[in-house]
């Protein structure tokens, strides 16, 4: 596996044993075997924004683990105005033998993992979100018993960094992939691109569509906050523009009957979902924050002590 972990793709090689790593975790801890894996290790995490999920999840995975964990505020740090990501990377790496970062600007975190000398991962930017495709794909096992086969839609803002790890995370495992998006919001041309061919050497599909009626079929429905941080100055257009992707009951009626649906979170209801959908019978979100837990604590195994 490659050192840093900035893309779903640096994980293609290992995802299902990092899938099934996080499963075997949450099974030991539950049964009270010792999980300490990581004694006398050191996370640093730095965060541009703020997070409740990867924070507490990151926080809480390192000290199970039996490590210990360091919360950097932007304030603190200042990357890219206070210090540039080379200096920072280079005197964190001195400290602490992972890290995690959230960046705002997708060239800090580029610059920061290329001078790092121990191994960073992305805990979110513009472009992906792969820890959270690692805990979904988790949940997705969970509920369903495989991966393999399944037909995973995405409805909603396609041009979206939880989206483009979708397409590829999704596809890497065998899934068929949907992305229902207004066509000004499909995913952007390289993920597109990089999806299908990762798609292709598993012999499934990624469909990207307008078309609502795509989601029949459909065993996972999941969506994302229409405006997140880099859009909120497009409120009012986004909402215009994504007014009849909201995934109301109708919507998963349309899904088969097993279907599960998945939010990231934090969620606005009644935009991208309804409240009755998020928390209703085929929901999963709870357990799906809930797997980011495990599904971190297995990435952060297998890139500190492999042998586990």
């Amino acid at each position: 596996m490659k050192k840093n972990i900035l893309s779903i793709l640096d994980v293609e090689d290992d995802i299902e044993f990092i899938i099934d790593h996080a499963i075997q975790l949450k099974r030991e801890k539950h049964e009270g075997k010792p999980i300490q894996y990581l004694p006398g290790k050191t996370l640093a995490m730095l965060f541009e924004r703020a997070s409740t999920r990867t924070r507490v999840s990151f926080e809480v995975g390192m000290t199970m683990l039996g490590g210990h964990a360091v919360y950097l505020s932007q304030e603190e740090v200042g990357t890219g105005t206070r210090e540039s990501p080379q200096d920072i990377a280079l005197v964190i790496s001195r400290y602490a033998d992972i890290i995690m970062y959230r960046a705002i600007e997708e060239k800090n975190l580029q610059e920061f993992a290329t001078y790092a000398t121990v191994p960073v991962i992305n805990g979110l930017d513009i472009l992906e979100h792969p820890c959270q495709i690692l805990a979904d794909l988790q949940t997705i096992k969970e509920k369903k018993g495989r991966l393999q086969g399944l037909h995973f839609t995405f409805i909603g803002d396609g041009d979206d960094n939880l989206t483009h790890s979708y397409m590829l995370g999704c596809a890497m495992v065998g899934m068929d992939v949907t992305v229902i998006s207004p066509k000004k919001y499909w995913p952007q041309d390289y993920y597109i691109r990089t999806a299908k061919e990762v798609a292709a050497k598993k012999k499934r599909s990624v469909t990207i569509t307008e078309d609502l009626a795509a989601v029949a079929g459909s065993d996972i429905v999941a969506t994302d906050t229409w405006i997140s941080l880099w859009y909120e100055n497009e409120r009012r257009e986004r909402l215009k523009a994504f007014k009849n992707y909201t995934i109301t009951q109708e919507t998963m009626k349309k899904a088969k009957p097993d279907a599960i649906f998945m939010h990231c979170m934090p969620i606005c209801y009644g935009e991208e979902v309804t409240k009755d959908v998020a928390y209703g019978p085929q929901s999963v979100i709870i357990d799906e924050a809930e797997n980011r837990l495990w599904a971190q604590m297995a990435l952060l195994v297998r890139l500190l002590s492999p042998q586990h």
